[in-house]
């Protein structure tokens, strides 16, 4: 996982369910976090492990992320597939059924429950998973999208040092 020793871009993948809720607020919030931070060679993807391709992000995360002057109006779904687990660098999932689909698919040990790896955990399976709020109010959408930014930079701090030109 040392993007310095790579050519192309590290490249990072948000996980969950159906990939219109948790996965892409959690895209928007790095990609927003990265161009702050001024890493042009880190790059971010969402997916799902239930998505239907093409779906938009629900109503809800469109209006957390919107709260927080950020856009998911153009975000459509993309299944989980092997060959999007073979070209991410470090995948980071929602839940750990989320990760253990990952492993499936070949994602080995560049796979991480966010919250895991946002805390440095050793043992992954003892993180919490991130609760999905799709169907609930938006203060539920709100609570979520807050959990994810401050997981989000926690997980950005730990990798500065492998992506920090």
């Amino acid at each position: 996982m040392d993007p310095t020793t790579e050519a192309g871009p590290f490249r990072v993948l948000f996980v969950c369910t159906g990939n219109t809720c948790r996965s892409p607020m959690a895209e928007v919030i790095a990609r927003h976090r990265i161009a702050e931070r001024g890493w042009a060679q880190v790059q971010v993807r969402s997916a799902g492990v239930g998505a239907w391709d093409g779906s938009p992000a629900s109503r809800g995360a469109l209006r957390a992320a919107a709260a927080s002057g950020l856009d998911l109006s153009g975000h459509t779904s993309t299944y989980l597939t092997p060959e999007l687990v073979e070209s991410s660098d470090l995948i980071l999932t929602m839940s750990a059924g989320h990760l253990a689909r990952a492993l499936e698919l070949g994602a080995g040990d560049r796979v991480a429950m966010l919250t895991a790896f946002a805390q440095d955990l050793e043992d992954g399976g003892a993180a919490a998973g991130i609760p999905d709020p799709i169907g609930g109010p938006d203060e539920e959408y709100a609570a979520t999208f807050t959990v994810l930014d401050d997981l989000i930079d926690r997980a950005l701090t730990r990798l500065e040092p492998m992506v920090k030109p």
